[in-house]
């Protein structure tokens, strides 16, 4: 306790009649429970006297939110804001003893014992409550507070089972993750990099040196895909995204890149894994996997001037539940002079736009409108297919409008518009079937072919139009009343398939062609191969209705299938063959689970089990990570020497200008290294 300083000033918006810092939404006053904990920790923190007593008042106020009727079902819980009846967003728990359980393990010493008691009670009923929600491991960013919670809530409490069940469901986690290759909620602006935080900083705070190890590994191997995907020219983080809010994709944030060079500089991340970030050499393409059994996966192609990043599938676990963010899988950023411009593309029912949406009454508007298709996708460097469906229609829910709508997100930052060699002076403007459109904004005219849709009406509108500030293509199946779908609803007596939605899109420079007109002879001279199976009514059976699609030009192919019947992806495929499912492939680092990665002249054999290379020739920096988790035999061999383990569990081996350091758990024997220098 420090009895010389001054107390901290409350906030300009601390209620003192309730204890907590108040705000104003839309003419109703809330007090946020997260806010409230936010400043009761910052007190403790400060610590004098006064900051204590203060404390005490702000955290009785704060548990005043925690559920804490016995038999109530969300025992422990707490609501997300004061003024809330009941708990209804059951992520609120972890955003709301974190700060505390982190706050008590630093300062728990020193503050008084009625506020320790009460702090500590709290968090027991929170950590109890974070047990029985249990959530699963595809919700990457709660399962990362769950982890961290409850390793680190359970050592503060020295508490064994809390303890014992935070390092198991760290272990399932990486073991979940290594089915596939990254997080199942890929690549997201924000939620990635606080899950990399959450587990930087478990590794950091746990004082179970197997924990410290596997946090550490598994917050490495999330921050290369998030180093591989910062982009120099814009700065930006690269998409697509699995989750991520209207600011983020509209590129209003401050450059991510700066986030992802803070990890480097404070430690967060190794400064080695600054490769990832700072030595690409453009272009290149980066592919990696989230979900092998669902089919979901994202590939990016990045150019000095710009990105493009398609993922296979949209992000299936959250079809039927709220989270927060919203995906996007088709999604180009480009340079516009000092801004960056986006592309992308949503799925809208009802005539939706972009902000229409909102969380609950008392958050702000930060949100995508959701995307209301489901999509299948494939890309091969900067060019990319994407077909459509709606998510939710048929027999019972009446709609107004269906349609596809690639969307720039700044008019102003875009300077030419064609439609094939005409070029459009004013808005909308309708387009022709067949037609190509060509986009011209900043460095990068990008080129659309729609493809063949169903009409649900007659002679649905195909169109550009400007709206609330951006240029949309509309690619409707449907406008006209609000109607139900007969046909659409499945499994049904009239449904004969999804309907058709979807385009072909293509990105390159504008210093390349003389105007948009030319690139959209290029593309429309394209062999386009668009072709779907007669239609039959659904009998209960397994007979499938294909709809295939294939671009070809220049000897290079892109394609794709599709079930219409249950809308199952059936195959993607470029010139080389089928595209698989990689769990990490790019130029600087690889990630197999075979026993054998090799990347940039470096070479790992170990178990078969998820393990990849960080190459940096230029750097003299090699990098290999073996997941395990049983232990096993482990050779690297790099340009410069070799290393040769007996046998080790998860960890790293480190080959830093001749410099050898191993970072695993279980190693037995000495290791060998031959070419460099073991670090002690």
């Amino acid at each position: 306790m420090n009895n010389e300083k001054e107390p901290l000033p409350l906030p300009g918006n601390f209620d003192p009649q309730v204890n907590l810092p108040s705000r104003e939404e839309n003419g109703n006053v809330f007090h946020a429970t997260i806010s409230g904990m936010n400043l009761a920790a910052q007190l403790i923190e400060h610590g004098t006297p006064l900051d204590m007593e203060r404390a005490e008042k702000v955290l009785d106020a704060v548990f005043e939110s925690q559920e804490r009727r016995a038999g109530a079902p969300h025992y422990g819980n707490f609501t997300w804001e004061r003024e809330d009846e009941m708990v209804e967003d059951l992520n609120a728990v972890h955003f709301t003893i974190m700060p505390l359980i982190k706050t008590m393990l630093h300062c728990g010493d020193a503050v008084p014992a009625s506020l320790r008691d009460k702090a500590l009670a709290g968090i027991r009923l929170g950590l109890e409550a974070i047990a029985r929600i249990d959530v699963h491991l595809r919700y990457t960013t709660i399962a990362a507070a769950d982890v961290f919670d409850t390793c680190i809530g359970g050592e503060l409490l020295n508490d064994a089972a809390i303890m014992a069940r935070g390092r198991d469901k760290l272990r399932r986690w990486l073991a979940f993750t290594d089915r596939s290759g990254t997080f199942y909620e890929y690549n997201c602006p924000g939620y990635t990099g606080m899950s990399i935080e959450r587990l930087a900083e478990l590794a950091a705070l746990s004082n179970d040196e197997q924990t410290r190890t596997i946090a550490r590994v598994f917050a490495v191997r999330a921050g290369l895909s998030a180093l591989l995907h910062g982009h120099p020219g814009t700065g930006r983080w690269s998409g697509p995204f699995s989750r991520a809010y209207q600011q983020q994709v509209a590129a209003k944030t401050p450059p991510e890149i700066d986030w992802m060079r803070h990890w480097l500089e404070s430690g967060i991340l190794p400064a080695w894994a600054a490769t990832a970030l700072e030595d690409k050499t453009m272009p290149l393409e980066i592919k990696e996997t989230s979900d092998a059994a669902g089919q979901q996966m994202m590939t990016t192609y990045m150019h000095e001037a710009f990105s493009l990043g398609v993922a296979s599938k949209d992000l299936s676990s959250q079809a039927n539940r709220f989270v927060e963010g919203e995906s996007s899988v088709f999604i180009a950023q480009f340079t516009c002079g000092e801004e960056t411009g986006v592309l992308l593309s949503k799925y809208i029912l009802d005539e939706k736009w972009l902000g229409d949406f909102r969380t609950t009454p008392s958050r702000s508007n930060t949100q995508l409108q959701p995307d209301e298709g489901r999509f299948w996708g494939v890309q091969d460097k900067t060019r990319a297919i994407g077909l459509y469906a709606p998510r939710v229609i048929g027999a019972r829910q009446p709609c107004s409008g269906l349609k596809l709508a690639l969307i720039w997100m700044r008019r102003d930052l875009v300077d030419e518009i064609w439609i094939g060699d005409r070029k459009v002076e004013t808005l909308p403007a309708d387009v022709p079937e067949g037609a190509t459109v060509v986009v011209g904004s900043g460095q990068v005219w990008t080129a659309v072919r729609p493809l063949t849709r169903t009409h649900l009406s007659h002679n649905p509108p195909l169109r550009l139009v400007e709206h609330q500030g951006n240029l949309a293509l509309e690619i409707y199946n449907y406008e006209g009343m609000a109607k139900t779908f007969w046909e659409l609803g499945w499994p049904g007596s009239f449904y004969q398939g999804m309907p058709q939605c979807g385009f072909y899109a293509e990105v390159a420079l504008r210093d390349a062609y003389s105007d948009g007109a030319e690139f959209a002879q290029i593309v429309a001279g394209g062999q386009l191969c668009d072709e779907v199976e007669a239609p039959f009514t659904y009998d209960g059976g397994d007979e499938e209705r294909l709809w295939n699609i294939e671009y070809e030009r220049d000897g290079r192919s892109l394609g794709i299938a599709v079930d219409l019947m249950q809308w199952k992806l059936k195959q993607r495929w470029t010139e080389d063959g089928d595209q698989g499912w990689p769990m990490l492939e790019s130029p600087l680092a690889q990630q197999t689970s075979d026993g054998k990665v090799e990347v940039a002249g470096a070479v790992l054999e170990c178990g078969k089990a998820a393990a990849w290379i960080l190459a940096s020739s230029e750097r003299r920096c090699w990098v290999a990570a073996y997941h395990g988790p049983e232990a096993a035999p482990l050779v690297f061999q790099v340009p410069e020497g070799k290393v040769e383990i007996e046998s080790m569990g998860t960890g790293m081996v480190i080959w830093d200008n001749g410099r050898v350091r191993i970072e695993a758990n279980d190693v037995r024997g000495t290791p060998k290294v031959e070419g460099g220098e073991l670090a002690s």
